[in-house]
């Protein structure tokens, strides 16, 4: 049963019809073999051209370099559809892809890096990771260790980053390193390829969900790669990796409005068809009201995911403001559906061959990733504190 989807002001027919496009895509390249990749732990390497060729990566970028040259309005209903694949992590593969790893290359490289990395990367040729994590830095992105050493015209990396996405076959990674001293003013960023001398994947991590995605730690032992290498200026890579964090939060925000509509269809197509005490389930009040919140909580995030999404591409200093709270509360919310629709379908929901549950594990990270919750409630308190 379909959701009954709200008209929007936010949306037009181009991107109803991108929509379209989208969800055919699903259909017939993802949904089919949900089960099988997330068994696996990954998804074909093969995906990633195709879904290039649905123009599905680098959305938003130059056509210069292949990219599509769209909103982040588009890359909200791109992720709202691909994440209805019923495989979760192959959606935040796809995007760790198309938004993660190469939007500071996008914004800030130069353009012999845009033509080395950037281009193949928005074909589906090479897979890049964006490494900032690090055992002893998380939220605090300032507190990076892994260090670059200029010796000449290099830089000699060593170090460690861990809980990284598409680390396991990363052709490349979009690595924060300290160039500098102490401090945010200390950071670079910069490009290294993974077939460099001293880099090794320390191993596949296994995760709670998401798990068609491949997450790996990371280790970097005197790797040496040219100064050319990096994105834009020495010391600003904090800036650039704070400043791109925005659009990760606007994924997990879509991801969730996806999420949502396909939990609620489960539940409205269960909810009528499973009868209990000679009714549906949908006839009893609770039920009825429960669902009717569910809803709500996905509307209401729609709307601040897509309010976000709108100030971003208006260039407004308030879209940080908007992109953290709608993210807060779309983790919130669909964590809330996810809890709901599994307790609705009773011994069901505890079935593995069911989507049911791996929602359910999935959306556990939604309150972590891009920044946890209590960091996007730290950014929102500023303007009121």
């Amino acid at each position: 049963m379909s959701y009954p989807r709200q008209p929007s002001k936010y949306l037009n027919r181009d991107l109803d019809a991108f929509r379209t496009v989208v969800a055919s895509f699903v259909d017939h390249e993802i949904r089919p073999y949900a089960d099988e990749w997330e068994s696996a732990g990954e998804f074909p390497r093969e995906l990633y051209p195709k879904a290039a060729e649905a123009g599905l990566i680098g959305l938003r970028y130059d056509p210069q370099w292949g990219g599509g040259g769209g909103t982040y309005m588009a890359t909200c209903v791109l992720c709202e559809e691909l994440v209805k694949g019923d495989t979760v992590g192959t959606a935040v593969g796809l995007m760790a892809q198309s938004e993660f790893a190469v939007s500071v290359l996008a914004d800030e490289a130069s353009a012999e890096l845009k033509a080395e990395y950037l281009a193949p990367a928005i074909r589906g040729e090479l897979i890049g990771a964006i490494g900032v994590s690090e055992p002893g830095a998380g939220s605090d992105v300032g507190a990076i260790t892994t260090r670059a050493v200029r010796d000449g015209g290099d830089y000699v990396i060593s170090g460690q980053k861990t809980f990284i996405t598409n680390g396991v076959r990363a052709d490349f990674v979009t690595l924060a390193v300290r160039t500098g001293g102490d401090g945010p003013s200390g950071i670079s960023v910069v490009i290294l390829p993974t077939d460099t001398a001293g880099f090794t994947m320390g191993r596949r991590l296994d995760k709670l969900g998401s798990r068609a995605s491949d997450t790996a730690e990371l280790f970097f032992d005197e790797c040496r790669i040219p100064v050319r290498n990096l994105i834009g200026e020495e010391g600003m890579g904090m800036r650039y990796v704070l400043s791109h964090f925005a659009g990760e939060r606007l994924v997990i925000g879509a991801f969730a409005v996806g999420i949502m509509e396909r939990l609620v269809e489960f539940g409205l197509e269960y909810g009528n068809a499973r009868r209990a005490f000679g009714k549906p389930l949908t006839a009893f009040q609770s039920w009825r009201h429960r669902l009717a919140d569910m809803a709500t909580r996905l509307e209401a995030t729609r709307l601040l995911t897509y309010q976000a999404a709108d100030l971003l591409d208006a260039g407004d200093p308030a879209g940080e403001i908007a992109v953290s709270m709608a993210k807060v509360y779309a983790a919130e919310s669909v964590q809330f559906v996810a809890t709901e629709i599994l307790q609705f379908h009773g011994g069901y929901g505890q079935m593995e061959e069911s989507p049911i549950p791996r929602y359910y594990r999935d959306v556990a990270g939604f309150s972590i990733g891009a920044g946890t919750s209590e960091i996007q409630r730290e950014i929102i308190a500023r303007i009121l504190i």
